[in-house]
C-alpha cells in the first residue's frame, strides 16, 4: 500500500512538474474548456459581462435626450488704451513775455477760463490809436452828411463815398487790433483737467508754442483690434465690457462708437473705438484695458458632443425610429467643452441618442432605456457659459 501510494504521489509531482515546465496538452486543454463552458453555461462566468454591446433580445441599449434649442454664446476678447474723449493742446497765437499764468496741474477748468497772459502793452496802444482814427472817420461823415443836409452843393457825392469807406476801414483796424489785445489772454478752448506744464512767469514764447493739454475726462475712448471673424458682429451701440490692472475685479460697460472701414492688411484685423462712460473720474487716459465683446446668436439646436459620430460622408447623429437606428447628417456650428450646436432639420424635442452611438449601425435594432432631461445639454452649465479667446 505503501508503494503505491508512492508511485501516485511522484507521478503527481511529475506532472505537475511537466506542466510548469512545457504547459498543459492540448488533449487535456479541450477536456478541461468543455467541462468548464458546461459548467459556466451560457451566460458565461460571473462578472464577465463587461467589454461588449449590451443587448437585449438583439436590440442595442442607448440612453437618448431632447433635441434642444440654446443660443450660442461667442465672446472676443482685445486688448485697449484709452484716451479722453475730448482733448486739446493749447499753443499761442502770438509771441511774447508771459505776465501770469494759471496752469496748475490736474486742475479742472471750463471752457473759457484764462490760463495764461502775456504782455499786452503793445497791443493795447495798437487799440488805442485805432479808435482814435475811427473815431476820427466818424466826425468826417457826420460833418459831411451835415453839409449835405444843409444844402451844400460843394460837397460832391464822391467825398461822401470816400469818407464812409475810410470809416469802414477805421472799424476794421479796430476789430484786427482788439483780436491781436486778446490774443494776448490764453483761454481754455475746452472744460476738462489740465497737464503739466513748464510754461512760467517770466517765460518768452514763441507763436504757436504748446503750453498745457487739457483731457475732458467726463467719457473715455478705448481704441483696440478685433480679429477678422469679428466683422460680422460690429454695429455701433454694441455693449461691451472692459476691465483695467488698476482696478481689478472692476467691470466696466461701454458702447462701440465707431470702427475703422478696412481691414490691416498684414495683421487682418479691424481698428475699433468704443466709449465708456467716466462720469466719476475714476479712469484716466492712457490706461490699458481688456476687452470683452459679447455676441449671443440665436437659439440653435444644441446637444452633447458623445452624440456626434464620424463618417466618411462627415458628422452624424443618431436617432431611433420605429426601433431602429437612423443615422442623419449634421453640421457642427459650434463647439465649447461638452456641447455642440449643429445645423439640422431635425424638429426640437426629437429624441437623439446620445450615450451608446459607437455600437450603433445603419438599421440596426435599439432599445431606448434612459433618457435625459430636456435642456441638460451638459455635465456643468457653468462649462456652456465659458468665454471663447479671441
Amino acid at each position: 500500500m505503501r508503494t503505491v501510494t508512492a508511485i501516485t504521489a511522484s507521478a503527481i509531482i511529475l506532472g505537475g512538474a511537466y506542466v510548469l515546465t512545457f504547459g498543459m496538452p492540448a488533449p487535456l486543454q479541450g477536456v478541461l474548456g468543455s467541462e468548464e463552458a458546461r459548467v459556466a453555461g451560457p451566460a458565461g462566468p460571473a462578472g464577465a459581462g463587461g467589454g461588449g454591446p449590451r443587448q437585449r433580445g438583439g436590440a442595442t441599449t442607448v440612453i437618448a435626450q431632447p433635441l434642444a434649442l440654446q443660443p450660442y454664446e461667442d465672446v472676443i476678447r482685445a486688448v485697449g488704451s484709452a484716451r479722453a474723449l475730448h482733448r486739446a493742446n493749447v499753443t499761442t497765437e502770438s509771441a511774447g513775455e508771459v505776465v501770469a499764468t494759471y496752469l496748475g496741474a490736474n486742475r479742472l477748468v471750463e471752457a473759457g477760463d484764462v490760463l495764461l497772459e502775456l504782455d499786452p502793452r503793445t497791443q493795447q496802444l495798437a487799440l488805442d490809436l485805432a479808435q482814435a482814427n475811427l473815431k476820427q472817420a466818424q466826425q468826417t461823415v457826420d460833418r459831411y452828411e451835415q453839409l449835405r443836409a444843409n444844402g451844400n452843393l460843394t460837397l460832391t457825392e464822391v467825398a461822401l463815398s470816400e469818407a464812409q469807406i475810410a470809416l469802414e476801414q477805421a472799424k476794421i483796424e479796430v476789430e484786427i487790433a482788439q483780436v491781436a489785445l486778446d490774443d494776448r489772454t490764453v483761454r481754455a478752448p475746452i472744460s476738462g483737467r489740465l497737464g503739466l506744464s513748464e510754461v512760467e512767469v517770466g517765460d518768452i514764447l514763441s507763436s504757436n508754442e504748446e503750453i498745457v493739454s487739457i483731457d475732458d475726462l467726463s467719457a473715455l475712448l478705448i481704441q483696440f483690434e478685433l480679429p477678422e471673424r469679428a466683422i460680422g458682429l460690429l454695429q455701433k451701440d454694441t455693449t461691451i465690457l472692459a476691465s483695467t490692472p488698476s482696478f481689478t475685479g472692476k467691470m466696466f460697460e461701454g458702447e462701440i462708437e465707431s470702427f475703422d472701414s478696412r481691414l490691416d492688411s498684414v495683421t487682418r484685423s479691424i481698428t475699433v473705438r468704443a466709449q465708456i462712460d467716466n462720469s466719476d473720474g475714476l479712469l484716466w487716459s492712457g490706461m490699458t484695458f481688456s476687452v470683452r465683446l459679447i455676441h449671443e446668436s440665436e437659439p440653435l439646436p444644441a446637444l452633447p458632443a458623445t452624440a456626434i459620430t464620424w463618417s466618411r460622408a462627415g458628422s452624424n447623429i443618431w436617432i431611433e425610429e420605429g426601433g431602429k437606428a437612423k443615422a442623419v447628417p449634421v453640421v457642427i456650428l459650434h463647439r465649447r467643452n461638452e456641447t455642440v450646436w449643429i445645423d439640422t432639420d431635425l424638429e426640437p424635442g426629437t429624441m437623439v441618442i446620445t450615450e451608446g452611438v459607437q455600437k450603433l449601425r445603419e438599421g440596426g435594432a435599439v432599445e431606448i432605456v434612459g433618457a435625459v432631461v430636456e435642456g441638460a445639454l451638459s455635465r456643468s452649465d457653468a462649462e456652456n457659459k465659458a468665454e471663447v479667446p479671441s
